[in-house]
């Protein structure tokens, strides 16, 4: 039988977590104490210390949590099945569902992922799709001399487009919906960026 959270506990954590994306956004995490943290949220310091042993545990917690969301949802991606909604300009559910995980998660993917934030989030967020979508979506042409271009500059290219969108999606307050993210993205593999512009036909 599965232990119940105290909703106490969780509160205090939920109060902890605002508090510390709050302040990574307002000064950066190096110069964050825990009396910053503590008077951010309302909470004292003995509170804090029954929870996290210092900022460094607050902050591998809260990432530690957003991964194992963000991987129990991307890992069930199906390259196939991306590849057949592409062709029929759907936006594929998977998608959605990972724009809705990160629309739900907004402010801490937000922060982590600007100026003030942490670059190893960055580097996990990219490797965590590479492993459970484009190495797929790669290995569905597995012959390299097929490809038109060197498979790891076609890899680097597609990871780093989708965190751009992603990020810009994210800094500019969402103003589409997860279904119409997973649209254009779909639209932009099929198409590419030239024929986006209308550079080219077709």
């Amino acid at each position: 039988m599965t232990q119940k959270t105290d909703p106490r506990i969780e509160r205090t954590k939920d109060m902890l977590r605002s508090a510390l994306i709050e302040l990574i956004e307002e000064k950066g995490f190096e110069a964050i104490t825990i009396r910053d943290l503590t008077l951010k949220a309302g909470l004292n310091r003995g509170t804090f210390y029954l929870h996290y042993h210092d900022k460094f545990d607050l902050l591998e917690q809260c990432k530690t949590e957003i991964w194992s969301g963000f991987e129990a949802c991307i890992q069930l991606a199906d390259p196939a099945l991306l590849i057949q909604h592409v062709e029929r300009d759907e936006p594929y559910p998977f998608m959605v569902d990972v724009f809705g995980f990160l629309r739900e998660n907004s402010d801490f993917f937000r922060v982590m992922m600007g100026p003030k934030g942490d670059p190893s989030f960055i580097v996990t967020y990219k490797e965590l799709m590479l492993k459970h979508l484009y190495n797929k979506l790669m290995m569905l042409q597995p012959e390299d001399q097929k490809l038109l271009v060197p498979r790891d500059f076609l890899t680097a290219y597609i990871i780093s487009a989708n965190f751009g969108v992603v990020q810009h999606w994210l800094e500019t307050g969402m103003v589409y919906t997860p279904r119409e993210m997973a649209q254009i993205m779909s639209r932009i593999m099929r198409r590419g960026p030239l024929r986006m512009t209308g550079a080219l036909d077709g």
